[in-house]
């Protein structure tokens, strides 16, 4: 899945600094990913530590990450992904005010694609309602939905607009494929909180953040994931049928320090790893300033290529790279 911010790239980067930093053995530590997305970071570190703690305010990664974090053994995959790819399409939230019909001028999704990701969405709620998947089989199964449905979608890697005609990708008929249970032999944890809030609640050795850099909202890019998810949408508006979304400070210039600050403060971790750009709402001045305040202060840093999609709709950069900096307090 394409994302904004995904640091899909730069885990070996990740993986390496913090070993320099902490040890190379993490295998009995405790690694926090509070800020998680689609849960790249938390994914390759789940192998390699005690306990993963996963994070995020939206609910489609909360799903995302309650698979790949949370799920460590799945003995129907193969049976689950068969019997959902045989449920008949039908009309509902998706193919009614998100795909392109005599009543409905949005393109998100090519209208058949529309009517199986409804068919699928009503067929896994009705199976777990009648108890016919355990918790864990069900977030596997909003999984593959959301996943599959992404890469079927009809849009420029985001959902802030649609194309206006159907892409290539997007002419393909929605398949549901296997996708990865990674094993471990310990239970994770995952949530769907506040992250200045939940960070009060829990403790650990290393917390990784890599909160929103700017202005962008992540439920309005990827509101199309929460419907699915969710399979709700309330105030359905405007062109795109944008809905009510979560708001962070970490996507506001007059929020964003002094809730960086006290995530720093309240945080009971000892290593704390900082991700950010240099194109972020916070300068690494104001972000030194914060850290040093707690504890020894480092930085490291990586040159990578930018998010494609952003290259063009972002009219304040226009490089092809940016510098991907790790900010590093040892509290």
């Amino acid at each position: 899945m394409n994302y904004i911010g995904s640091k899909f790239k730069l885990r070996d980067f990740l993986l390496e600094t913090i070993q320099q930093v902490v040890g190379e053995d993490l295998s009995g530590l405790v690694f926090c990913d509070l800020f998680a997305g689609t849960g790249q970071v938390g994914r390759y570190f789940k192998p390699l530590v005690k306990r993963v703690i996963a994070n995020d305010l939206e609910y489609y990664s909360y799903v995302l990450n309650r698979h790949y974090i949370g799920n460590n053994n799945l003995k129907r995959a193969e049976e689950l992904i068969e019997r959902l790819n045989k449920v008949a399409p039908k009309v509902g939230l998706i193919s009614i005010n998100y795909c392109k019909t005599k009543t409905c001028e949005r393109n998100y999704f090519k209208p058949e694609n529309g009517n199986k990701i409804d068919g699928m969405r009503q067929a896994i709620e009705d199976w777990h309602t009648q108890g016919d998947l355990t918790k864990d089989e069900y977030y596997y199964l909003l999984t593959l939905l959301i996943e599959g449905a992404d890469k079927v979608a009809n849009t420029a890697s985001v959902y802030g607009a649609y194309l206006k005609h159907i892409k290539k990708t997007a002419q393909k008929d929605l398949l549901i494929r296997p996708i990865e249970v990674i094993g471990s032999l310990t239970n994770h944890q995952v949530f769907n909180k506040n992250s200045n809030e939940l960070i009060t609640e829990i403790t650990g050795d290393i917390l990784y953040l890599d909160p929103p850099y700017n202005h962008r909202q992540y439920g309005a890019n990827y509101h199309m994931l929460n419907i699915i998810a969710r399979q709700k949408a309330e105030n359905i508006r405007g062109v795109t049928g944008m809905i009510d979304y979560n708001k962070s400070a970490y996507s506001r210039k007059n929020e964003v320090a002094a809730a960086f600050e006290e995530l720093i403060a309240q945080s009971k971790f000892k290593y704390i790893f900082l991700s950010y750009n240099n194109e972020g709402l916070m300068s690494p001045e104001v972000i030194q300033s914060i850290m040093s305040k707690y504890g020894r202060y480092d930085v490291a840093k990586k040159e990578y290529n930018r998010f494609r999609a952003d290259k063009k709709t972002n009219r304040n950069h226009k490089a092809d790279f940016t510098y991907e900096y790790l900010h590093i307090l040892e509290k």
